[in-house]
């Protein structure tokens, strides 16, 4: 919990932390004062756009649309790492969100499951905006990953907070999905908000004023081995394991018994993932049942952030 930083402060805090920030027209004072509180402030907040191109998405979080007028957001980090300030004071950028979450924040815990919106995030939670499509294809490039690490670290090193005071809107409203999407290319591991805060923590702990550590290699992600004899309408132990993997990476409710038998509820799952991935399908049309070798060692990848 902390005072909102001055403009000033809060485009300072930016650039110490080594960002390339592009200031646009007068977003120091654009904001939505007289609809809301404006502080005390709690975290830091990622989202993505759902738009393509850097001017588009600028102007639409600056102004926003006929039903949610801007700014949509305090900062909207491109594809190249830049970010834009666009507005600075309250914004239309969080919503309401579950106070379960917001206490977890304070206490900088583990987050619990989102089920509730009950609770004005606008006033208590800086936002950055990411371009990104949002449809879990769109690549996010590795100096636009880093960027957003290195906004929220600079709020948090400002305030005195940890990594845990950086959230996703998913992880603050019901139905919310962002921030998603592959690193680097269609088959990159996927953004998660902890592979952001495990970054947000590195740069924290370097010491101020001198260049960060670069983001530490990890070692490459080895899937299990495809299962022989794994195949729709067959029963092997394996079928339990695509199922685990299905429900990880979303693609089958959790809700679903798990079984060894490779049935229509798996089948459908699995038909799902393709029609997320398409370049996965093994017999290249829409309803996809069978996983195939390299579908199984992507989704692997999914449903373990890898």
């Amino acid at each position: 919990m902390a005072t909102p930083l001055t403009a000033d402060r809060f485009l300072a805090a930016l650039r110490g932390e080594q960002l390339d920030v592009v200031e646009v027209g007068n977003w120091r004072t654009h904001n939505r004062k007289g609809h809301g509180a404006w502080g005390p402030m709690h975290g830091v907040m990622i989202h993505h756009t759902v738009t393509e191109g850097t001017g588009n998405s600028v102007r639409l979080c600056r102004d926003g649309h006929a039903t949610l007028p801007g700014p949509l957001c305090h900062g909207v980090i491109d594809k190249a790492g830049r970010i834009h300030l666009v507005g600075y004071g309250r914004a239309n950028h969080a919503g309401l969100g579950d106070d379960d979450v917001l206490r977890a924040v304070l206490a900088e815990q583990p987050l619990p499951a989102d089920n509730e919106a009950n609770t004005d995030g606008n006033s208590r939670f800086y936002g950055f905006e990411c371009i990104n499509l949002g449809d879990g294809r769109d690549p996010w490039p590795e100096q636009q990953v880093e960027a957003t690490a290195r906004a929220a670290a600079a709020l948090c090193r400002a305030h005195g907070w940890g990594a845990r005071s950086v959230i996703g809107h998913s992880e603050w409203q019901p139905g919310k999905v962002d921030p998603r999407g592959p690193i680097g290319r269609l088959d990159g591991p996927p953004l998660t908000m902890d592979r952001i805060r495990t970054r947000v923590a590195e740069l924290l702990a370097a010491t101020p004023g001198r260049p960060s550590p670069p983001p530490r290699p990890r070692p490459p992600y080895a899937p299990p081995p495809f299962p022989i004899g794994l195949a729709p309408g067959k029963a092997t132990p394996s079928a339990r394991g695509l199922q685990r993997a299905l429900k990880a990476a979303g693609f089958m409710a959790k809700n679903v018994v798990e079984s060894d038998n490779y049935g229509p509820s798996t089948q459908t799952s699995v038909a799902r993932f393709h029609n997320a991935h398409p370049a996965y399908r093994a017999i290249g049309t829409a309803y996809d049942p069978a996983i195939g070798t390299r579908g199984w060692a992507f989704l692997h990848r999914l449903a373990h952030g890898k």
